[in-house]
């Protein structure tokens, strides 16, 4: 599916068509992801203003828009050099499709060009210049990079949890209704709403599986150093089990601070787990009851042994998303309550 482009500002819009009707079109609940003119982007950003920027990356940089009633947007204006065709055509069209509550919304995208006599050594040429936009919904909390500390202060105990049940979720349903697998699974693509709940976000680096398949091989390799699962690196595997390795390292980080955890052998993981639990539970004593300590102790315990089991080497040995999210239901429907003698789960990697 390909995305249209044109060379003037309007060529999208049918006559009767103004700025205003879009801005109605952008605020209905349900609304279709439109294609949208540079000029009113433009318009909405105050031409693309330092002051309205909210964040930049290395594929772009993301800006508020505010419409005429004061709903605000995210418009991410993506760099000309940097973003191929084939990335923004897979963000756009693998989302217009994508509803769910822990994927962050595509509500508009912009696909623009027009070609420009530019001074070259002393002579002209013809060159295409490209605007490549996409329009999400606006999550005010920012991502998740910007929330994570160690585990002393920052996010509390409980929204920590739910960011990892909604991101587990979000990737159930990306794996299982979608056949999409994101390969750029990150603090930075994990976008936060006014309550807190995770969206996933940023799919150009995406793929789609047929029906038949459960992974590929790829020569080509996109995505975060310390993320990346190490088939993909070393071999350009892509599966499922992918993303499941990236959300690994987030889950350490989230309960940790940082990205660093025991890489092999039985008694590490143990004691790693004992640590974190026992840190937690020193910071959970300061401000909760006896009762509610051990559920959200009982809860560490797990997700922590959930984080290392998704960095095991083999692949298959990975839970996957809805595994996780089973997992950590069947916690919640014993209230978290399990017996004290019981020791910190352990998890076991094969060499």
């Amino acid at each position: 599916m390909g995305i249209e482009t044109s060379k003037h500002a309007n060529a999208f819009l049918p006559n009767t068509m103004d700025f205003g009707e879009l801005e109605n079109m952008l605020q209905a609940p349900s609304v279709t992801p439109i294609c949208l003119p540079v000029e009113f982007l433009k318009g909405i950003t105050r031409d693309f203003s330092v002051d309205q920027e909210l964040g930049r990356g290395g594929f772009g940089v993301v800006y508020k828009g505010i419409l005429q009633n004061g709903k605000m947007i995210a418009v991410k204006k993506l760099f000309e050099i940097r973003v191929e065709d084939d990335q923004f055509q897979n963000e756009v069209t693998y989302l217009i499709g994508v509803k769910h509550q822990n994927v962050v919304q595509l509500v508009g995208y912009c696909a623009e060009s027009r070609w420009e006599a530019t001074k070259v050594g002393g002579r002209y040429v013809m060159a295409e210049i490209r605007k490549r936009l996409l329009c999400f919904e606006y999550l005010k909390n920012n991502s998740l990079d910007k929330h994570l500390s160690a585990e002393s202060c920052g996010l509390e105990w409980h929204i920590r949890y739910d960011i990892i049940k909604g991101v587990c979720s979000g990737l159930h349903y990306l794996h299982t209704e979608c056949r999409i697998v994101h390969l750029d699974l990150k603090p930075q693509n994990i976008l936060l709403d006014d309550n807190m709940v995770p969206k996933l976000a940023d799919f150009g680096m995406s793929r789609l599986f047929g029906q038949q398949e459960s992974r590929v091989i790829t020569e080509s390799r996109g995505g975060t150093l310390g993320y990346m699962a190490p088939e993909y690196i070393t071999n350009g595997v892509i599966s499922t089990k992918s993303d499941i390795y990236s959300l690994g390292i987030i889950i350490v980080e989230l309960m940790t601070g940082s990205r660093e955890y025991p890489h092999s052998s039985e008694a590490p993981f143990e004691h790693f787990i004992e640590n974190m639990v026992g840190n937690w539970r020193h910071i959970l004593e300061k401000t909760m009851g006896h009762k509610t300590q051990e559920i959200c102790s009982q809860q560490v315990n797990r997700c922590i042994a959930l984080g290392l089991k998704c960095l095991n080497p083999d692949p298959n040995e990975r839970p996957s998303a809805w595994d996780m999210l089973q997992t950590l239901n069947e916690l919640e429907s014993t209230n978290g309550c399990f017996d004290k003698n019981d020791g910190p789960a352990v998890v076991t990697y094969r060499e």
